[in-house]
Parts: structure tokens; C-alpha cells; sequence
């Protein structure tokens, strides 16, 4: 079961649809080496758009995943953080929140992994808050799109991941 759910989103974007191929992409990282979504080939990736490190919202967004770790790794999923602010300022939040999954700076140019999976807003040059499910193969499993003022929880993720299971 492949799907895509839409909420009210602050702009027009649309997110890639399950189905396709996910874009690859290399990003700096909060880890001190360049990550690509191609070294997780074979493996669920949890990609997690917001719009930026600080506020309030992707605050707890992230410590919510944070807490849901283990969660994902019963899926043997990875979660990946994206946003459009560089990594030194991904690194004191990471720090600050005490996150323990990358967070990936997409600034060369600012939101061009954003805008190739269709998260990008233009007025603003910041993500959407949009999370992607990639399955084993790199294909999108699932895709949400969340208004920025709401955390959109783990249940879509975990359920999403719940589905690649029962289709192996």
C-alpha cells in the first residue's frame, strides 16, 4: 500500500507522490561527513522537512522523533532532519535538544532537496514541514504534507513503516 496524505499547507507545494523515485541527494550533516540518501539503499529513511532549526514547533517535532527512536529502529528505518539552515546552527540545536539523528543543512543552493521533493516554499526560501517515507528500493512509500504551525506526530511515519513490513 502505497499513499499520500494532504493537510492544509501554508503555500501550494506538493509533495512527491508514493510511487516514484526519491530524488538522491548529498547534504552536510550534523555528523561531520556529507550525507547521501543513496547510503541507505536497502534500508527504510524517515526524511523529515521543517522549516527552521529554534522554533517552537520543529522543537518538539524533533524531540518527539527523538523519543520515537526506537521506535523506527524496529523498522530498521533511518531519520533524517532537513532544513534549509546551515550546520552550525543544526549542531546548537541538535545540542540543545539533544538529538541523536542527523540533521542536514540544504543551503547549496538553499531548499534545492526541498524544492526537488516538492516541499519548498518560495516566498519564505524554508522547507515545508512535509515527511517522506522512502522504502527499500528508494522509492517515496508515503508523503505528508503539515500546515507549519502543527506538529504533525509519528503516528503517519510509524504507519507508514507498519505497511513496508507487511509488504516484504
Amino acid at each position: 500500500m502505497k499513499f499520500f496524505t494532504r493537510s492544509s499547507p501554508s503555500n501550494s507545494a506538493e509533495p512527491l507522490p508514493a510511487g516514484v523515485p526519491a530524488p538522491d541527494f548529498t547534504l552536510p550533516a550534523t555528523t561531520g561527513a556529507p550525507i547521501s540518501l543513496a547510503e541507505y539503499h536497502g534500508r527504510p529513511v524517515i526524511l523529515v522537512f521543517y522549516p527552521a532549526d529554534h522554533s517552537s514547533v520543529c522543537s518538539n517535532q524533533l524531540v518527539l522523533y527523538n523519543e520515537a527512536l526506537d521506535l523506527f529502529k524496529k523498522h530498521d528505518a533511518q531519520l533524517l532532519g532537513i532544513s534549509t539552515d546551515d550546520v552550525q546552527t543544526h549542531l546548537e540545536f541538535a545540542a540543545a535538544l539533544k538529538l541523536a539523528f542527523p540533521l542536514l543543512a540544504d543551503i547549496e543552493p538553499p531548499g534545492a532537496v526541498a524544492r526537488r521533493y516538492g516541499v519548498f516554499h518560495e516566498a519564505d526560501k524554508m522547507s515545508e514541514r512535509a515527511m517522506f517515507v522512502i522504502d527499500r528500493e528508494g522509492l517515496v512509500h508515503w508523503s505528508y504534507l503539515s500546515p507549519r504551525d502543527q506538529n504533525p506526530g509519528a503516528h503517519g511515519i510509524l504507519h507508514a513503516l507498519e505497511t513496508l513490513d507487511q509488504a516484504r
